[in-house]
């Protein structure tokens, strides 16, 4: 029951309470992704097409994200076309350290589908939780390093961490170009449950993901981006190898978002 008015009460905020936070200053931004695979931290959610709808509010430091995942194909009895599998709700809070750049958070991810494995990994659950903190770095001429710990405290009990090394070079005012790789480290417990060995998991090096990205503003609230990705696993005894595991190497995918 206490999940259940913690995350009314979110989407209460990112939607009814838009208009409120609107007014008061906040930033009001909706996007839509639409891929040719879902992949979560190396693990395929479906290796084929999605569409990721979202919102975002922002006032003062304090955010709220609503972020859905829609199987508009089927994947290996795990998902079913047609269907949102996955509804995630983020509350967060960015503030300055230093020189540094940090954030702090909770996640609830939910996942609506009725298939028996809707979850990376085939876990038959309704939802789980983490929370999240993060530290980043603008080091100059375009570059920025960053981390974030991930702690699952719902069922898995465990952490995962994303070092994470980014590249940006504006070709004029309303065209970037992005370079960014991603590692993630896991928890023994988080990769017995996500990473398909079961048991016989180790604590290790997860996954890595490298992205090339450019974005064009078309006006000053609309932006148009596209992406290409590969990712793998970094340890098979960490993550798993297989069809229904690391099955998606490279995927990539398009972005729209508006401003207001």
């Amino acid at each position: 029951m206490k999940r259940i008015f913690s995350m009314a009460a979110l989407v209460a905020l990112a939607t009814g309470g838009a208009a409120t936070l609107a007014s008061a200053a906040a930033t009001v931004t909706t996007g839509m992704d639409i891929n040719s695979a879902y992949v979560w931290r190396g693990i395929t959610a479906n290796n084929g097409l999605v569409l990721q709808p979202s919102i975002d509010v922002v006032n003062n430091g304090f955010g709220v994200n609503v972020w859905a995942n829609y199987d508009a194909s089927d994947y290996r009895g795990l998902v079913e076309q047609g269907r949102f599998s996955e509804v995630d709700l983020t509350a967060s809070y960015t503030f300055k350290l230093g020189s540094f750049d940090a954030s702090v958070g909770v996640i609830e991810y939910t996942f609506p589908a009725t298939m028996p494995k809707a979850i990376p990994g085939g876990k038959n659950i309704q939802s789980t939780g983490e929370i999240f903190a993060g530290l980043s770095k603008d080091l100059g001429a375009g570059f920025t390093l960053g981390a974030k710990v991930y702690y699952d405290f719902d069922n898995v009990n465990d952490f995962f961490i994303a070092p994470t090394l980014g590249y940006s070079y504006s070709l004029n005012d309303k065209t970037t170009l992005g370079l960014s790789g991603t590692l993630g480290y896991a928890g023994k417990r988080f990769a017995e449950y996500y990473g398909g060995n079961g048991g016989a998991a180790e604590a290790g090096f997860f996954s890595y993901t490298l992205t090339a990205s450019a974005k064009y503003m078309v006006t000053e609230a609309f932006g148009i981006a596209a992406n290409i990705n590969y990712t793998d696993s970094m340890n098979n005894k960490v993550l798993a190898q297989t069809e229904t595991y690391a099955d998606t190497k490279v995927f990539g995918g398009v972005s729209l978002t508006y401003a207001f």
